[in-house]
């Protein structure tokens, strides 16, 4: 067994060293720009404190510098490096697929992508400026705001990729409900649960202040009842419903009669 495993071992590990070393490459590159590619993941922020917020953007460590331009630096080598990372996956993952397995994957990578980078979007341009200028303008009149590059970044990132994953809801709804996995009244039947755990993840995500959580959540309810109107088109569940309707109706139940205990006597006979 050991031996079938090796083959499909050593092409692991050799897409592994691949993305690995890519994405080593893109560290030591980005790394070379890093004070470019902060300049944009505070931009937000600077823009609010340099016209409406009293404030300033401060480093509370020595070494807090050198953690930021690092993780900056991974940050985008990450962005640069994932086409080929999703592509040494699908090199792996290909020859054990099927034909019409094939043609689903190659879609659902493309609009999965399409989707994460436009979450990414709304949350860049739309969400953060929004949010830091309410919190911060709450109180500013009375305190100085003083914002750590740590927090900061911490925050940005959450925000950023927790909008880039949820917006990959209907794409992964789609096409579970493709292959016949989920229908639109599973999804409708799940709605009060998925609005608890929304706000569960809008709380984790956001400030601590309901009004930014409540703005988080609103575009993830709308995301899940996109969901359901694409599942509509795809997989609804009056479909299946008719289908078990004809099965039932092709095949009528069958009856049994027990024998009496004449009609045992009279076999005995004969």
């Amino acid at each position: 067994m050991l031996e079938d495993l090796k083959p499909h071992i050593q092409d692991l590990r050799k897409r592994l060293i691949i993305s690995i070393l890519v994405l080593l490459g893109a560290f030591g590159v980005c790394l070379g720009f890093w004070e470019q590619i902060f300049h944009y993941i505070k931009l937000p922020l600077v823009d609010v404190l340099g016209s409406e917020v009293r404030g300033k953007f401060i480093a509370s460590g020595m070494i807090e510098g050198v953690f930021i331009a690092m993780k900056s630096a991974l940050f985008a080598a990450l962005i640069i490096a994932m086409p080929v990372i999703f592509w040494q996956i699908w090199i792996f993952v290909a020859p054990g697929l099927y034909k019409h397995e094939k043609k689903i994957v190659i879609p659902f990578v493309f609009f999965g992508t399409f989707m994460f980078a436009l979450g990414v979007a709304f949350s860049y341009f739309g969400v953060l400026p929004f949010i830091i200028k309410n919190v911060l303008l709450f109180g500013n009149d009375q305190f100085e705001a003083y914002i750590t590059a740590e927090n900061y970044f911490a925050f940005f990132i959450r925000l950023i990729i927790g909008f880039g994953i949820a917006f990959e809801l209907p794409v992964l709804c789609f096409f579970l409900g493709k292959v016949g996995l989920i229908t639109d009244e599973s999804l409708k039947g799940f709605f009060k649960y998925a609005v608890v755990i929304i706000f569960i993840i809008a709380a984790i995500i956001a400030p601590p202040d309901v009004i930014s959580q409540v703005l988080l959540a609103i575009p993830l309810v709308m995301l899940y009842g996109i969901s359901i109107v694409i599942l509509k088109f795809v997989n609804p569940a009056s479909k299946l419903a008719d289908f078990s309707d004809d099965e039932s109706d092709e095949a009528p139940p069958t009856t049994y009669t027990t024998p009496t205990t004449q009609d045992s006597k009279d076999f005995n006979k004969e």
